[in-house]
């Protein structure tokens, strides 16, 4: 965290170290009235003034401060808010116009409150948890309009979701992923890979389109496919198993010319029997299936 907030040479206090020496300095700078702010406003943006832009900044520490505090409790350092709505005050003060006829903090809040609201989402997990703007809007209204710590029962999910101008997909998906934890990557270099309690996200890379009640029937189907298969093989004649053995499972697939010679026949009356086998399985499989 940088020590002081630069402008043309001249510095102005922002949160570190003691954060009440802080808070308790910013509020003996007094507040500005209307017509002292409007003079500095002009003086800026008709005379490109930087040390009115540094006053207005100044004398609106204090604001940045109270607006800072409604973000307290999403665990963030408070000086880290602070210290990010002083960017975004400092980016109004660029931008405020005093033809409007407002307080520059009426106009300042959305600069301030942007800029936490982009700090907090950055730093609120390791895996972003909102990307879109709805997502963003529906993060901080679901965090602040929350009635209790429990999960949202159906009620008050359909409830928040017409609010908020949203599906109850929506709130209840955005729940589920501001309640998850962050989980490392990959194991840590004191965990075992044996240790069945030890597991991490690398070791779950699924398909998105799998399905586990798919995969499951898939692999009972295998299971009973093979035994059906076994069954059908024990039901040959102890030659034809051995035909389909040496030309279909045999790591080292055996010719039919080196079977003809094996069983003193030809080459092609091998391949009948290896064709009459191949039915018989297909058909002991296919009748109890």
């Amino acid at each position: 965290m940088t020590n002081a907030l630069m402008l043309r040479g001249q510095t102005l206090p922002v949160p570190v170290g003691n954060l009440e020496s802080y808070i308790h300095a910013i509020h003996a700078i007094p507040v500005l009235d209307t017509e002292e702010e409007r003079g500095l406003a002009d003086r800026l943006k008709y005379a490109s003034d930087l040390e009115a832009a540094r006053q207005l900044i100044l004398h609106n520490l204090r604001f940045v401060v109270k607006v800072a505090r409604g973000y307290s409790g999403y665990g963030l350092p408070l000086g880290d808010l602070v210290q990010e709505g002083n960017v975004g005050l400092m980016k109004a003060v660029k931008r405020f116009d005093p033809e409007m006829n407002v307080r520059l903090i009426s106009f300042a809040v959305h600069w301030i409150r942007a800029e936490i609201h982009e700090f907090i989402l950055r730093n609120w997990k390791i895996v972003k948890v909102a990307t879109t703007k709805a997502q963003r809007k529906l993060f901080f209204n679901l965090r602040s309009s929350k009635k209790r710590l429990g999960w949202l029962n159906h009620e008050e999910a359909e409830s928040m979701a017409s609010d908020l101008g949203v599906s109850t997909a929506e709130v209840l998906e955005m729940e589920k992923r501001m309640s998850a934890h962050d989980v490392a990557f990959d194991l840590g270099v004191d965990q075992d890979d044996d240790d069945a309690s030890s597991f991490s996200p690398s070791q779950y890379l699924a398909a998105e389109s799998a399905d586990p009640s798919e995969r499951l029937e898939a692999e009972e189907w295998d299971t009973y496919t093979r035994e059906r298969f076994q069954d059908a093989m024990e039901g040959l004649d102890a030659r034809s198993r051995d035909i389909l053995a040496s030309r279909w499972l045999a790591e080292e697939k055996a010719t039919l010319h080196e079977l003809a010679d094996k069983y003193s026949v030809s080459a092609e009356r091998i391949r009948q029997l290896e064709n009459a086998a191949i039915n018989k399985l297909r058909l002991a499989v296919a009748e109890t299936a």
